[in-house]
């Protein structure tokens, strides 16, 4: 019977290099066929073992390890593993399952490579801020090749939760607050990891995450409720998800939050009727990290017997770190609970999934060590980082061009942050190496040599607060023993002896995504110490800020020359970071989440909804939606990005006033570079719908191109808008567009824009 298995095995081999995410039904008769012969010859225990996820090897992303993972291999008990990889502990593992298991079935072998694998490109927040939709999707690409190279066939990625609370440590992982743009990226993300063939071992399945609305927990805390209306997630949260799934994405993760008072890893409506039925997803669910177990503290049964029963008929495939499915499926099937037709269908996506990758066909596919040495951080991917990491710097402010820095002078580089390399790779960086990252002191040296002479002081420590230290793991956040004071005099002496003072100061790493939600999201008091005492010498001060959210920086806004908004760059961010402080490349980044003034005005987001009382902005204007203490507005909009030069935009001109469904709206307008340097332009381009049958944004992103234009050059530029790009939820829930009044905004920002009026009739 073996013997036949392995036959059928290569018998697919011609078959499997056509097939892609979705495949012909010729195709899919061959791997029904295969996987029905091969279900056939399963015991329920080798079924539910497919369905069973486990931790093993080289990192902890969860607080349980799972135990007797050899053993379980062996008896048929796991579907794939995750936290190992190189390809000599892939085969060793995959060797277990494919010459001491019954049926000889391989497994998966997943990680989180969220933004890179070995080579590490900036956290996906800095990564959206460039709007580069084809060097995102190129990134993807190039993580996929490291980690296929490296015995991974499977990456927890994309996340695209929208996130509209800068508190929550997870928004340094997604791409911000807007939901078109959102789905862009997403569908690029999974295009670049998946290409156009899963069988190609160049590519790796994607798994999106988290499904869904992960990205509104309350209070900005990681873990925590969810609760919203079903038109704010149809409308706003839901689109990249689907367009995730439209891409063509093999797999899902479900969120740890509930929906609607049921948790995501026991809502049928969720897993089955939304994403199944409604979507036609046809791939594989799997759980977070003991998403499954957590059900209990939810309240969703008190053992495991009780929540793997929900899970399961949720619509949930495979449990991570759990053990639920393993230790319970079989005795709810017995105990007539479960049928086993669940288990069964169940077990077939996450076979599917295995031959359509070509698992079936060579186990060790992902197992070539001199691919590995041949692929991981080559030069060509090195170099693709340092352009990534340059093109999501965000000019924040630049009085009196005092960026770009000449390359002769004397430079004071200070701050916890400017001789750092293990920060520079930001969270979730998982397989990177820091020690091979380029920090801003050897980007700066790497960049202007002996002429420019670097003063260099740390000045302060990412932060002096003890239980903080604690809490994170000071061994990690490189602590000086020194007091603040002969710190922060150790940098005022540099800044004395020199022409200008380069700070670089924010987070640490683990300061940000999961697990590391603040209720502060100022600079740290120590650090603003440093910065009042650089401040107080007089010289000019460029603050680079290197954080995983929008922060509050009303007193460095206020205060600095400078300040750019360099993320965490990656391998290569202080190659990046000095290159663009010595204008060897002009940012042309823009952020993609609002920063507010204060905490207490979140959530803030652009694509916010009027009141009965808008404030419009009359200070002694009481009655109105405002408050006393601060203004309404942000500190930058949502799009904000400055660049060395300066960009103008003519009035908006439109083909016509007055559109059909189906008819499209010529928009145009002049861009006209007017400063010194060459520059690339994000032209946002904003709708609004005036009245409808039920409240509408004040401004929603429909469309954006990016323009480079040399210094001097102008360019008209032009977009469409069709009755398509303004459909919304309306009052009977369904998607379609209503005849009414519209506006049509064009600008640098969603906050300066030019505007032109339009209607959209029967």
């Amino acid at each position: 019977m073996i013997r036949k298995l392995i036959y059928c095995f290569l018998l697919i081999a011609p078959f499997t290099y056509s097939f892609a995410q979705s495949v012909s039904p010729a195709q899919q008769k061959k791997m029904d066929a295969f996987i029905t012969n091969l279900m056939s010859k399963m015991t329920l225990d080798e079924k539910i073992g497919q369905l069973n996820l486990e931790a093993v090897g080289f990192d902890v992303t969860g607080p349980i390890v799972s135990k007797n993972v050899n053993e379980n291999i062996q008896k048929g008990n796991v579907g794939g593993v995750f936290n190992t990889y190189t390809p000599d502990a892939v085969r060793k593992l995959q060797e277990i399952a494919v010459n001491h298991s019954r049926l000889k079935i391989p497994l998966f072998f997943g990680y989180d490579v969220i933004h890179g694998h070995k080579t590490i490109f900036p956290i996906p927040l800095g990564l959206a801020s460039s709007w580069d939709l084809d060097m995102i999707q190129r990134s993807a690409q190039i993580a996929a090749s490291e980690a296929s190279a490296d015995g991974l066939n499977w990456v927890f990625s994309p996340m695209v939760d929208i996130a509209r609370d800068p508190r929550w440590g997870r928004i340094a992982e997604g791409n911000g607050e807007d939901t078109w743009l959102g789905s862009q990226i997403a569908a690029r993300m999974v295009k670049g990891y998946q290409g156009d063939n899963l069988y190609d071992t160049d590519h790796v399945m994607a798994c999106v995450k988290h499904f869904a609305l992960y990205g509104a927990a309350e209070s900005g805390r990681d873990y925590n409720t969810v609760d919203m209306s079903e038109r704010r997630m149809y409308q706003d949260y839901l689109p990249p998800y689907k367009a995730a799934i439209d891409a063509g994405a093999g797999s899902i993760m479900s969120s740890f939050n509930e929906i609607n008072g049921v948790p995501a890893t026991a809502n049928k409506w969720l897993m089955t009727d939304l994403l199944r039925k409604q979507w036609g997803f046809k791939g594989f669910v799997a759980t977070d990290y003991t998403a499954m177990m957590e059900l209990i503290p939810h309240g969703m049964g008190k053992d495991g017997y009780a929540v793997g029963k929900k899970a399961i008929d949720a619509g949930i495939d495979m449990d991570m770190v759990s053990d639920i499915f393993l230790d319970n499926l079989k005795k709810l099937v017995q105990d007539g609970k479960v049928p086993v037709s669940e288990i069964d269908v169940a077990c077939r996506r996450i076979l599917e999934a295995k031959y359509k990758m070509g698992l079936f066909t060579d186990p060790y596919r992902y197992c070539n060590v001199q691919r590995a040495a041949t692929t991981i951080m080559k030069q060509d991917y090195i170099d693709a980082a340092r352009d990534a990491a340059k093109k999501s710097i965000v000019l924040l402010k630049n009085s009196n061009n005092v960026l770009p820095l000449k390359q002769d002078g004397s430079i004071a580089l200070v701050g916890p942050l400017a001789d750092d390399h293990r920060d520079m790779i930001g969270p979730w960086s998982g397989a990177g190496d820091w020690h091979k990252s380029v920090s801003v002191l050897d980007g700066i040296k790497q960049l202007a040599g002996s002429n420019v002479q670097i003063n260099y002081a740390k000045g302060a420590n990412i932060t002096d607060s003890e239980w903080l230290l604690k809490r994170l793991g000071a061994d990690e956040l490189s602590f000086d023993k020194r007091s603040p004071k002969e710190m922060i005099d150790e940098a005022v002496a540099a800044a004395e002896k020199s022409d200008v003072i380069v700070a670089v100061v924010g987070e640490a790493a683990t300061m940000s995504g999961e697990a590391a939600s603040r209720s502060d999201i100022g600079i740290f008091p120590n650090q603003e110490d440093l910065l009042k005492a650089l401040k107080a010498t007089g010289k000019p001060l460029v603050i680079v800020l290197m954080n995983g959210r929008p922060l509050t920086l009303n007193w460095e806004n206020d205060n600095a020359d400078a300040m750019l908004e360099t993320w965490f760059g990656g391998t290569e961010a202080g190659s990046a970071i000095a290159d663009v402080l010595f204008g060897a490349y002009n940012p042309s980044a823009k952020i993609t989440a609002t920063f507010p003034q204060n905490v207490g005005q979140i959530p803030l987001y652009y694509s916010h909804k009027n009141t009965g009382r808008p404030y419009a902005g009359d200070f002694v204007e009481r009655y109105k939606s405002r408050y006393l203490d601060v203004s309404n507005d942000p500190l930058y909009p949502f799009g904000f990005g400055l660049s060395y030069t300066t960009f103008t935009y003519s009035p908006i001109k439109l083909n016509t006033t007055s559109i059909k469904p189906g008819q499209p709206l010529q928009v145009s307008v002049t861009v006209s570079n007017t400063g010194k340097y060459d520059g690339t332009e994000i032209v946002q381009l904003y709708t609004r719908q005036l009245y409808g049958s039920v409240t509408r944004p004040v401004e929603e992103l429909k469309n954006f191109k990016k323009v480079f234009l040399k210094a001097g050059e102008s360019q008209v530029v032009n977009f469409t808008i069709t009755s398509n790009d303004l459909k919304f939820y309306n009052i009977d829930m369904k998607y379609t567009y209503e005849p009414g009044d519209f506006k049509v905004f064009v600008g640098t920002n969603s906050r300066d824009v030019n505007s032109a009026d339009f209607k959209l009739t029967n």
